[in-house]
């Protein structure tokens, strides 16, 4: 007779790029693969050069630092030439370090479309020591997807409370783009399509079988009725509409105007003050109104909440890709590289949201 308790979840296999190693990567990554909470729920494999791990260990070690000896690692070793290898200084990013980080996450994509890993952490990379290696992307999230052979992607935001456990999370439906084309790259097909990417991922991923989203208004107000902006009420309305008609399981909320949209985010993040001293629970579970997911049209409406929240929890996660890809949410700190002051607390919620999307896949 077969027994009816849950099944052990999956130690999913996970790549760990080391991004560029001219900044904070290899410290973060020694310092959080330290941590046995972190490599207990997975079976993971740096992918970069063993040689700078090296040098970073044995740099931090002397300062005391709480490290894992790069021998303990699983590593696929990218070994870089002479030449490049000794122009990577840490805390200068060159040609040279960005072609090492596009080179550690060419092999992670190349390893994972093969089915050895089932997802990929991406340490941060620059864009501009990518351009001057060569390499012209806007970032790694294109390049995963070009690779992938993927046309229909997106950047969503994820981060869990410290103070009350509530789950944030946050699409962009467009992201690095001046404002000035913000408006005339909106539309119908692709708001539908960010929307379609969201849903399907809350469903697959996050097992929100009938999710609730809050949508964003464009404009201050949400146009005020074409006051503030017409685009809402030109076609963002309709389209709203029609949205709501063809997901009916799903409970479609907006436009709701920007300025307001992230007020019960905040209270579920930090807990409703009025409610905590009013009935002493600080649970998001009573805050009215409240969204498993928020579609946020542009960039800065949809990060500048975010990273005043969750600045050292919110992940980067890539969307409609044929596996787990996680970020930090943060950049490459060349200022504080080598000084053994970076904070490893990104990266870790990352690698934990990876292995929790991972085993939601297996399952």
């Amino acid at each position: 007779m077969q027994s009816s308790h849950n099944p052990k979840p999956q130690r999913p296999h996970l790549a760990l790029t080391m991004g560029d190693p001219a900044s904070i990567g290899p410290e973060i990554i020694l310092k959080a693969l330290s941590d046995t909470s972190i490599t207990e729920t997975c079976d993971l494999t740096v992918i970069g050069t063993r040689s700078l791990l090296e040098q970073t260990y044995r740099q931090l070690h002397l300062q005391g630092q709480s490290l894992a000896h790069p021998d303990s690692l699983s590593i696929i070793d990218i070994a870089l030439d002479p030449n490049t290898l000794s122009q990577i200084i840490p805390g200068s990013g060159n040609a040279a370090s960005g072609k090492a980080s596009f080179l550690y996450l060419e092999t992670a994509i190349a390893h994972t479309l093969e089915g050895k890993f089932q997802g990929i952490v991406t340490a941060s990379i620059a864009k501009s020591c990518w351009k001057a290696a060569g390499y012209d992307y806007p970032g790694q999230t294109e390049v995963l997807a070009q690779k992938a052979k993927i046309e229909r992607f997106g950047m969503l935001f994820v981060g869990r409370s410290p103070y009350t456990g509530w789950t944030l999370r946050s699409l962009l439906v467009t992201t690095h783009i001046p404002l000035n084309q913000v408006s005339q790259t909106l539309t119908p097909q692709l708001m539908s399509l960010k929307l379609e990417l969201l849903i399907n991922c809350l469903q697959q991923d996050f097992a929100l079988k009938n999710p609730k989203i809050i949508i964003s208004g464009l404009n201050p107000h949400s146009g005020e009725n074409g006051q503030l902006g017409t685009e809402e009420k030109d076609w963002l309305w309709t389209w709203l509409e029609k949205a709501k008609k063809q997901y009916p399981h799903v409970e479609i909320v907006g436009l709701v105007p920007p300025d307001t949209m992230w007020v019960n985010p905040a209270k579920a993040w930090y807990g409703d003050p009025l409610k905590t001293i009013e009935s002493g629970d600080s649970s998001p579970l009573n805050i009215n109104n409240l969204g498993d997911a928020y579609l946020a049209l542009y960039h800065d409406q949809g990060l500048i909440p975010v990273k005043l929240m969750a600045f050292d929890q919110a992940i980067n996660t890539t969307i409609g890709l044929p596996f787990i890809r996680t970020s930090p949410d943060h950049g490459t700190a060349f200022d504080i590289a080598g000084k053994g002051i970076a904070r490893e607390t990104s990266l870790k919620a990352a690698i934990r949201l990876a292995v929790e999307l991972s085993q939601q896949r297996l399952i």
